[in-house]
């Protein structure tokens, strides 16, 4: 009923949904009667995955799932019995990790050639990954205008969103286009911006970890770039309200938890107030004897 509720509803996660059910709800779950599950089980379950190394916030989206299970069941006049209360986990909502170039160059040059503009376009746009670039289709690109555009409804806050050419961008869209000729040349048409060979890609989870490993930075997440190219949007100066639309965070709570600061950052701000006043780091002593020299 879960996955029927996603589907109806045109839910873009509705195969991660089906992942946590196949992977971790069904093996602990399965095959019982809804009124045998308390929260002490629910509880039990938490503290299970916990042990498995699952995150506070995985953990809660599969006890969401359990807990709309029991809803819809109601709803659809299944069941009468009593409905357990759901303790969620206390997440973390702090954003860390991100890519600086050299980095991200470093794990997208050991990904496959197929998956190396599926990562560079999420580095440099910030979108969605899994519900927002992989899906992409020519008929969302205009060359001529210089544009990617995502319709209404089709993203995660159901809005729509234009994102205008970088030089950057315009490169890589080209020479994806040039593909995609070539491609149909050899009779093979494909309206994804991003395949395998003509078909659509539906994730890369193990090349994904194979290359952050190889790279030397092992447990980055494809969500890490989300965060890279907001704090390259913020470096480069861009106004919050623009970086949010050409992101496609709804509020600003949310975008600041991904506007991440490095120690490098600081480094550069310290010295940026070093040039205001008329000093730069490392030369503060010879400024001092200089301004010494003045007052004599």
């Amino acid at each position: 009923d879960v996955e029927a509720d996603y589907t109806t509803n045109g839910k873009k996660s509705t195969e991660e949904l089906k992942r946590r059910i196949k992977l971790h709800l069904t093996p602990y779950f399965g095959g019982r009667r809804l009124s045998t599950i308390t929260t002490a089980d629910l509880r039990a379950f938490s503290a299970r995955r916990l042990t498995a190394q699952a995150s506070p916030a995985e953990i809660n989206r599969e006890l969401a799932i359990v807990r709309r299970a029991f809803r819809l069941a109601v709803e659809a006049d299944k069941y009468h019995g009593r409905v357990p209360k759901t303790p969620m986990l206390q997440e973390r909502n702090t954003r860390q990790g991100f890519f600086d170039r050299a980095m991200f160059r470093a794990v997208c040059d050991r990904l496959p050639a197929p998956l190396q503009p599926v990562v560079t376009f999420a580095y440099l746009t910030g979108w969605r990954i899994q519900s927002e670039v992989l899906p992409l289709e020519w008929r969302h690109v205009d060359r001529k205008a210089g544009e990617v555009r995502l319709e209404p409804g089709t993203t995660k806050n159901q809005a729509g969103r234009v994102f205008p050419f970088t030089d950057e961008l315009r490169a890589l869209m080209e020479d994806l286009w040039r593909q995609h000729e070539a491609l149909a040349k050899q009779g093979t048409i494909c309206r994804f911006v991003f395949h395998r060979n003509g078909r659509p890609i539906k994730g890369f989870r193990k090349a994904w970890a194979n290359a952050c490993e190889a790279a030397g930075v092992p447990g980055r997440i494809p969500h890490d770039l989300r965060r890279s190219a907001v704090r390259n949007m913020e470096r480069a100066g861009l106004s919050r309200s623009v970086a949010m639309q050409l992101t496609g965070h709804k509020t600003e709570a949310v975008y600041r938890r991904y506007a991440i600061t490095s120690e490098a950052d600081l480094r550069e701000g310290v010295d940026r107030l070093n040039g205001l006043a008329g000093t730069n780091r490392g030369d503060t002593r010879q400024n001092a004897n200089a301004d010494a020299s003045r007052t004599a």
